[in-house]
């Protein structure tokens, strides 16, 4: 009986061990490479004002760390894993479920910054006309 109870523990604690460094580390890649490409977006969201469109973009980045983060943190709970067959099944069920949010993040940020580049574009043309029309 003692001995069951130790090894559930360790596969739980495993669990923890190995989901926790996957997400973080999925989280940090995915917003680097997600920020990193959407500095063009912000400069034309911003009308080429750099300075506001790179702090912007920090504040997005910091959000979207403390989101993502702060959700794989809430779907830890990992329940009674007892053998090695159930801990990759439960790992794989938990990080492919929050590769699948991730995604779903990335995909939103980018049509956010696509619909503000859009909108700051139809603003200038809007400015451009009314030029022209003096």
């Amino acid at each position: 009986m003692m001995t069951t109870i130790l090894t559930t523990t360790t596969y739980n604690f495993s669990a923890y061990m190995i989901y926790l460094p996957i997400v973080i580390t999925l989280t940090v890649f995915v917003s680097q490479f997600l920020f990193k490409n959407s500095k063009t977006f912000m400069i034309d969201i911003f009308h080429q004002k750099e300075d506001i469109a790179m702090a912007t973009n920090s504040l997005f980045k910091i959000g979207f760390y403390l989101l993502n983060i702060g959700f794989a943190l809430c779907i830890i709970e990992f329940f009674q894993i007892e053998t090695v067959e159930r801990l990759v099944v439960a790992l794989s069920k938990k990080i492919g479920g929050f590769s699948i949010y991730l995604g779903i993040m990335m995909l939103l940020n980018l049509l956010l910054f696509l619909k503000g580049r859009k909108h700051a574009m139809n603003k200038d043309k809007i400015i451009t006309n009314e030029n022209t029309d003096i």
